[in-house]
C-alpha cells in the first residue's frame, strides 16, 4: 500500500490508507486510547481500542518509528479534521530512553531556559512551533532568492577562506591554512563588488563569521547573510530596492506561512511601499529631545535609540521599518562612497525593523585612484597585500558607481515571527560561549 502523507489523510475518508511517522505523543489510560504520529505533513490522531494494538506501544517512548494502516474517519476535532480507526501498527524503531524535552508540549523561550533549549536541538526541533520556525526562514530565503532574481541579480558563492580581513577589521577567526595565515570571512564584500563587474547586479545567500566579544540578543559569531550588490544604482533608488524587498519577502511569507505564524501569534507588520529615511542626525536629536539622553555626539546608534526611533516611525510615520541615512566618515569603511559635497559623510545606511538592525548597506567608492587614498588612509591597508590586490583588481579594469547590502537572515525572521532573541531564530547558534551542538 502507497504511504499517505497526515496532510492528505482527510480526503481519504472511509478508506484505508498507510502512515509512517514519529510517535508524536499518546495516551494510553484504558477503554480508548489516542496517539499522534507527525511526518513531513503535520499530525495525524489514531483511536487504539484494540488491546493488541495498545500492547505494541507500551514501554515505547516518543519518537518511535511507526508505520500504522487504518481507516480513516472525518472528525473535525482531530488534527487536520480527520482521524485513523481500527488501526494495525507496526513498530519500525523502537524508542525505549525517555526523550531530555518534551516536545509535544510549547518549549520555553525565556531567557532563563534557551541554554536547555539550544543544549536539546536535535530532540526540541521536533517540536511543532519549533520546526515553524525553520520553516518560516526557508520560505524568508526562497522569499529573497524569488525577490532579487526577479530584480535580474545572478546568484554566486564566494570562498569562506580568505588570505585577509576583508573589511580591515580585528573581529575575524584566523586559522592556519598550511603554513599560512587565513582567516574566515566577516562577509563576502569585496567577492560581490567584483561581482558588480561581472553581472552587474550579483547577490548570494551564505554564512557569515565574526569574532565579535559580544554576548547580547542580537549577536552571533556565525550567522547567514544576504549579501547583494548592483550596479549603475543611486543611493535613493538602493533604498526602493530595500523597500520592495521587504515587502515582498513579509508578503510571501505571510501567504505561504500562515499556519506556522499562527502557532506564534505573529502580527503582520505595518509597512509602506516606501519605508521612511531619517539621518542620523536628525535621530539622535530627535531622540535626545524625548528623552533627555545626549546622543548627539554618537557616532552610531545606540541600541534603545534604536529601539525608540522604531516606535517613532511605527507612531509618526506609519511603518514598523526606517532607514538610518548619512553616517559620519569618521564610523566608514574604506570602500563606503563619501558624498562629494559633503566628504565627511559616507553615502551609507541602516535598515532598521522593530527595534533591531536588519541591513547594512551604502553607495561604494568605485574609482580606483580614491579607493587605493581611502585604504591607505582610512584602513592603513597595503594595496598590494594579498587580502586587498585581488579586489582593487576590478576597479583598475573599469567599475560602475554601485552599492549594495548586506542582511541578516535570522534577524529578519526573529522581528518577523516576534521572538526575542536572534539565537531563537537559529537552528545550531553560535556564540562567544556555545560550540555546541
Amino acid at each position: 500500500m502507497t504511504r499517505v502523507l497526515s496532510r492528505d489523510v482527510a480526503g481519504s475518508v472511509g478508506k484505508t490508507v498507510k502512515l509512517q511517522g514519529w510517535l508524536h505523543k499518546k495516551r494510553l489510560i484504558g477503554g480508548i486510547n489516542f496517539i499522534l504520529v507527525r511526518d513531513r505533513g503535520g499530525l495525524i490522531q489514531i483511536v487504539l481500542q484494540d488491546e493488541k494494538q495498545v500492547e505494541k506501544l507500551r514501554g515505547l517512548q516518543i519518537g518511535t518509528i511507526l508505520s500504522v494502516q487504518g481507516k480513516v474517519t472525518r472528525e473535525p476535532r482531530a488534527p487536520g479534521g480527520a482521524e485513523i480507526h481500527d488501526p494495525q501498527i507496526t513498530v519500525e524503531v523502537a524508542v525505549t530512553d525517555e526523550p531530555p524535552i518534551e516536545i509535544d508540549k510549547p518549549l520555553s523561550h525565556q531567557p532563563d531556559n534557551l541554554d536547555t533549549l539550544f543544549d536539546n536541538r536535535p530532540v526540541g526541533l521536533r517540536n511543532i512551533a519549533e520546526q515553524s520556525i525553520f520553516k518560516i526562514q526557508a520560505e524568508v530565503k526562497e522569499a529573497f532568492r524569488q525577490f532579487l532574481r526577479s530584480q535580474e541579480f545572478t546568484e554566486f558563492n564566494s570562498p569562506k577562506l580568505l588570505a585577509g580581513a576583508t573589511e580591515g577589521g580585528a573581529e575575524v577567526f584566523k586559522l592556519d591554512y598550511f603554513g599560512k595565515n587565513a582567516t574566515l570571512a566577516q562577509s563576502a564584500q569585496f567577492y560581490k563588488q567584483i561581482m558588480v563587474g561581472v553581472f552587474e547586479r550579483a547577490f548570494e545567500i551564505n554564512p557569515t563569521y565574526r569574532a565579535e566579544p559580544s554576548a547580547t540578543t542580537r549577536h552571533m559569531t556565525e550567522f547567514i547573510h544576504i549579501d547583494a550588490e548592483v550596479g549603475f544604482i543611486t543611493l535613493s533608488e538602493l533604498l526602493d530596492l530595500l523597500s520592495n524587498c521587504l515587502n515582498f519577502v513579509v508578503d510571501h511569507v505571510w501567504k505561504t506561512s500562515k499556519t506556522e505564524l499562527e502557532l506564534w501569534q505573529a502580527k503582520k507588520p505595518v509597512l509602506p511601499a516606501k519605508i521612511p529615511a531619517l539621518t542620523m542626525t536628525k535621530i539622535h536629536s530627535l531622540y535626545t529631545k524625548a528623552t533627555g539622553e545626549d546622543t548627539t555626539k554618537e557616532l552610531d546608534l545606540r541600541p534603545n535609540e534604536e529601539r525608540w526611533i522604531c516606535e517613532y516611525a511605527k507612531k509618526e510615520l506609519g511603518s514598523e521599518a526606517v532607514f538610518v541615512t548619512e553616517w559620519p566618515k569618521a564610523d566608514a569603511k574604506f570602500y563606503h562612497k563619501l558624498y562629494d559635497d559633503k566628504p565627511d559623510i559616507a553615502e551609507r545606511f541602516d535598515l532598521l525593523f522593530r527595534g533591531v538592525e536588519l541591513a547594512t548597506g551604502s553607495m561604494r567608492e568605485h574609482r580606483y585612484d580614491v579607493l587605493v587614498k581611502q585604504l591607505k588612509e582610512m584602513a592603513k591597508g597595503d594595496p598590494q597585500s594579498p587580502g586587498f590586490k585581488y579586489y582593487l583588481m576590478a576597479f583598475k579594469y573599469g567599475m560602475p558607481p554601485h552599492g549594495g547590502f548586506g542582511w541578516g537572515l535570522e534577524r529578519t525572521v526573529e522581528k518577523i515571527i516576534g521572538l526575542s532573541n536572534v539565537k531563537e531564530a537559529t537552528l545550531f547558534p553560535r556564540d562567544i560561549n556555545r560550540l555546541t551542538p
